[in-house]
């Protein structure tokens, strides 16, 4: 029997993430959907997956909560078999605006979500890769860890810098059990994340090559990182923004 790669998408059920696990099963991997609530989206995003030829779960999953986070895993090997990969894709930008007006409860939610929500994630599924005998790991970062997102959201742009630090460290933590790395740092992509719908059109003028990207970009620079042509990529954090 053939073994197609395993892979737990969170944040799986719309923009990026939904993305991501269409183009992953187009790949040949069966897929583990986390969502945080909305579980219509969830069913759309696993039957593009079925649609694909690919098995596919969806488990509803707090990232911020370890009990929730060891259930997702506890039931994608149940239903799927060993995980071998991972996307850390959970996020939630927190409030919108000058860090001065922030809400301290927005901002603790955002860390949570966006850093603790990805340790505990990757800190799982290096457990079970190890028992696996290897594996990927691609987290998704933001061209605003560089860029510091001025008047938007300073502390979702800190907390995407605490991704690609986690990115590299844990890259050459475990580069010994066989499992890789990487980030993906994705530049103004059309999904819902934005507060202000035409934020992807409003600024393209701004953006080297004159528009926003496309989820399908982002998923195909994911797929890239999990795959077997990427095999001696690891601690990378591939900028995918436009030239931003």
């Amino acid at each position: 029997m053939q073994h197609h790669p395993v892979t737990v998408v969170t944040g799986g059920s719309r923009g990026i993430g939904a993305a991501v696990s269409a183009r992953l099963a187009e790949d040949g991997h069966d897929v583990v959907i986390g969502y945080h609530s909305n579980a219509t989206a969830a069913e759309e995003a696993a039957e593009a997956v079925r649609a694909a030829g690919r098995r596919c779960v969806t488990v509803r999953v707090d990232t911020a909560d370890e009990a929730d986070v060891d259930r997702l895993f506890d039931t994608a090997a149940a239903e799927l078999g060993p995980v071998t990969g991972l996307v850390n894709n959970a996020g939630v930008s927190g409030p919108v605006g000058p860090l001065a007006d922030a809400d301290v409860a927005g901002m603790r939610r955002a860390l949570d979500v966006n850093v603790l929500g990805y340790l505990l994630c990757a800190r799982r599924a290096v457990r079970d890769m190890k028992a696996a005998g290897g594996g990927a790991i691609v987290n998704l970062s933001s061209a605003a860890a560089t860029l510091g997102a001025p008047g938007e959201y300073v502390h979702y742009a800190a907390a995407k810098g605490a991704v690609d630090t986690l990115t590299v460290g844990l890259s050459k933590e475990v580069a010994g059990d066989g499992i890789r790395v990487n980030a993906v740092a994705p530049g103004v992509i059309w999904t819902e994340f934005h507060a202000d719908p035409e934020r992807p059109a409003k600024l393209a003028s701004g953006i080297p090559m004159g528009r926003s990207g496309r989820p399908s970009e982002i998923a195909a620079a994911v797929a890239w990182l999990l795959s077997d042509d990427a095999s001696y990529a690891t601690g990378t954090v591939l900028r995918v923004a436009g030239g931003r």
